[in-house]
């Protein structure tokens, strides 16, 4: 198992030519939550019926993409990708374009009664500011959260800060990370419909033993379940 199947470890995009390296070392805040909070799962309460799901949650009736690790229910308007690792074409997160912004997932391998999300947050946040960008922690429809200005190279070569929403939830076994840019960040109806998009999202976390944080492998299906046509590689 290389060090890019685990989280913090793997690059995040936030949907721009910016990547967000975590390491593994990253440090504590100065003001660190206690260690209890910071072991429990951080999920809203209605998880369970409202999403994200689990598979033993989800509606089987629904026609859901199937990608392995994770399965994303199809909608007018959505435009589906997967980030795929140079060198090995391992699939490594799922790209979503959906109302004007972006919406990148992954999903990881979680210990069964503690969370990863209090404990990972703080370890992006320190990565982020150590590179020169701007973080602030907030609670959001999922918990707490991230608004980070991440360093970014715009299209002219110019050196800039890309706003991204770095989101989390605490599953089964599991934890589920969210990055959202584009109009989401600041046009309330989209951030509604990107919200809802993740809530949709369900984790095939399966049985086999996994240690945690590792990525819950995805796969790329024959087709997608919305026309036929196969989900774009990035």
């Amino acid at each position: 198992m290389s060090d890019k199947d685990r989280v913090p470890d793997d690059s995040t995009r936030d949907g721009s030519d910016a990547e967000i390296e975590v390491s593994a070392d990253a440090g504590a805040l100065e003001t660190p939550e206690p260690e209890a909070d910071r072991d429990a799962k951080s999920a809203p309460a209605d998880r369970a019926t409202e999403g994200p799901f689990d598979a033993a949650e989800a509606n089987p009736a629904r026609p859901y993409v199937d990608l392995g690790g994770l399965k994303i229910l199809p909608r007018e308007g959505l435009h589906l990708r997967l980030e795929v690792e140079e060198g090995t074409n391992r699939v490594v997160a799922v790209g979503l374009d959906y109302a004007g912004s972006t919406l990148q997932v992954q999903a990881f391998a979680a210990p069964r009664s503690t969370g990863l999300w209090h404990e990972i947050r703080e370890q992006i946040e320190d990565q982020i500011l150590k590179q020169g960008g701007q973080s602030t922690v907030q609670v959001g429809a999922f918990g707490p959260e991230l608004v980070a200005g991440v360093p970014a190279t715009a299209p002219d070569g110019t050196q800039g800060l890309r706003i991204a929403r770095f989101i989390g939830v605490d599953g089964p076994r599991w934890l589920l990370r969210g990055v959202i840019a584009g109009e989401a960040i600041t046009n309330p109806a989209a951030q509604t419909a990107v919200e809802d998009l993740f809530r949709s999202v369900v984790v095939v976390r399966g049985s086999q033993p996994m240690p945690p944080r590792d990525l819950i492998p995805l796969t790329i299906p024959k087709t997608a379940a919305s026309g036929g046509a196969a989900p774009a590689a990035s």
